[in-house]
């Protein structure tokens, strides 16, 4: 909220004057995101750093880091936002606009029409589609560079860019208004377009939320309401929505979800409409990010996992009861699955439950039948997250700051969560010795030829061991996990007081 103050001089001056405001206190600080164009560096949200070597890739310790924060932090954002262009302008006041960012990645416009009159033919539920618009079924009052709306369009496929709608974006006679004659309906309300990726899978999914949450940001320069949840979001596939996920929309928008089927056979205006980053852009977030070697924490995916989290009344993580010494809380995340199981699990567990350290262990089964907002009250609620390759690791986005994640074997895909967890800011393990674990057999691709990701694995225990204690050890020497042990000491004093 500080940082959108200061981006939104008079929704400041409203709060200095208001007395049901309660960042008076935080006003005239300079505290910005980082893609504004007068925020200074050290003002900015980003706490990126570069302790690693670089690998040849820059030339500087400088270049390193400025790399990162335009890769994968709110540096992006401001490239996205410089390479905005008007595409169709309004000759007066009123009338239509379509502005876009490089090869249509991220557009928006005010007082524009979609024509979905030909839905209820397709009998077929579809999504992915590179066909649902034709020539003219999307549209405006303005002046349409049609030239440059062409060059900007080689992107084109379905999760890539916003090509596939945009090539068929015409001028219109007349002004897009409510009572205009190519209205069936007219949305008043922000509407928030998104093609979505593979809803049943957290590491896709969560990339759909991800950009839409980067797209709020995107939408900052004009929007002060710009984490309103009083917006309409209009899913584009004509499949009803089901994902075990699903609570997360409620991050943000009050109200119910649409898809194309909403309108089939209408004729639909829209006052104010956003089509988000998508999640498998080349060089996108988080799906195609080349994140250059040696750098972490992104603030722009810090900033989404603390708004997730408040948005979705997720508790702060309590160190212990009263009464209880302070433990290191390790979760076990156990797979029910045909492939990447952990056979000797029993033992694994029994090694860190038997360890000196006195850990607090626990094991849990994440499914489509636990609930999501269950899942990470547990995430939120551990310092050591250790899991097989796979897309439950996605929980990593939403562990603490000091927290430390073991990916107790990558199965040859080395980059995806290391990745994901230097972006995150969470210290990151994995399993080296390939001599200590046992593959239950070569492995099976359902097309064909051996796979170390579809066989189970056994781990040698004292190796397992070994790691988790390494993260243990990076957990209790987090300056914000040593704040939180000495916030708990001054209570239990409190407490022995009484």
């Amino acid at each position: 909220m500080t940082r959108h103050l200061n981006s939104f001089k008079d929704e400041a001056e409203k709060c200095r004057h208001s007395t049901s405001c309660n960042y008076h206190g935080v006003l005239n600080t300079g505290l910005c995101w980082g893609y504004e164009e007068d925020c200074p560096p050290h003002l900015a949200y980003s706490n990126a750093n570069c302790p690693g070597d670089h690998k040849g890739w820059v030339n500087s310790k400088s270049q390193q880091l400025q790399t990162f924060i335009n890769q994968a932090d709110f540096g992006f954002v401001k490239q996205q936002i410089q390479s905005m262009k008007i595409l169709c302008e309004p000759r007066s006041r009123g009338e239509s606009l379509l502005e876009c960012s490089q090869y249509l990645q991220f557009c928006k416009g005010s007082n524009l029409y979609l024509d979905f009159q030909d839905l209820p033919a397709r009998k077929e539920a579809f999504r992915y589609k590179m066909d649902v618009l034709k020539k003219g079924q999307i549209g405006g009052k303005c002046n349409l560079n049609a030239f440059l709306l062409q060059s900007e369009a080689s992107h084109l496929s379905p999760l890539q860019s916003w090509a596939p709608e945009m090539q068929h974006f015409q001028e219109l006679p007349n002004s897009i208004n409510r009572g205009s004659k190519h209205c069936d309906i007219y949305i008043d309300k922000p509407t928030y377009i998104m093609k979505i990726d593979a809803t049943v899978n957290m590491y896709h999914h969560f990339c759909d939320f991800f950009n839409l949450y980067t797209s709020l940001h995107m939408n900052n320069g004009t929007n002060p309401e710009m984490f309103s949840r009083d917006i309409n979001i209009l899913i584009w596939e004509t499949y009803s929505y089901h994902s075990n996920f699903g609570k997360t929309w409620s991050a943000f928008t009050q109200n119910p979800l649409w898809n194309l089927r909403t309108f089939q056979g209408k004729r639909v205006c829209f006052r104010e409409v956003i089509f988000p980053l998508l999640p498998r852009m080349i060089f996108g977030l988080y799906y195609n990010t080349p994140v250059v070697w040696g750098c972490q924490e992104s603030g722009l995916f810090h900033a989404f996992s603390k708004f997730v989290l408040h948005r979705l009344k997720i508790p702060k993580r309590l160190v212990v009861d009263q009464e209880e010494k302070p433990r290191i809380k390790i979760t076990l995340l156990s797979r029910n699955t045909h492939y990447r199981r952990i056979l000797n699990e029993r033992e694994l567990l029994d090694k860190l439950i038997s360890s000196p350290r006195n850990y607090s262990v626990q094991r849990v089964e994440f499914t489509h039948e636990t609930d999501f907002l269950d899942q990470l009250r547990v995430i939120q609620d551990t310092d050591v997250f250790i899991g097989m390759h796979g897309a439950g690791l996605t929980h990593l986005l939403f562990l603490p700051d000091w927290a430390a994640v073991f990916e107790l074997y990558n199965c040859g895909d080395e980059h995806c969560y290391a990745d994901l967890a230097r972006l995150r800011g969470v210290h990151y393990r994995t399993w080296k010795e390939m001599a200590k674990l046992k593959a239950q057999d070569e492995g099976h691709h359902p097309d064909g030829g051996p796979h170390a990701k579809f066989t189970n694995y056994s781990f040698d225990s004292e190796e397992f061991l070994h790691i988790v204690d390494a993260a243990a050890d990076h957990v209790s020497k987090h300056p914000a996990y040593r704040q939180l042990l000495s916030r708990f000491r001054k209570s239990q004093r409190k407490f022995d007081e009484l």
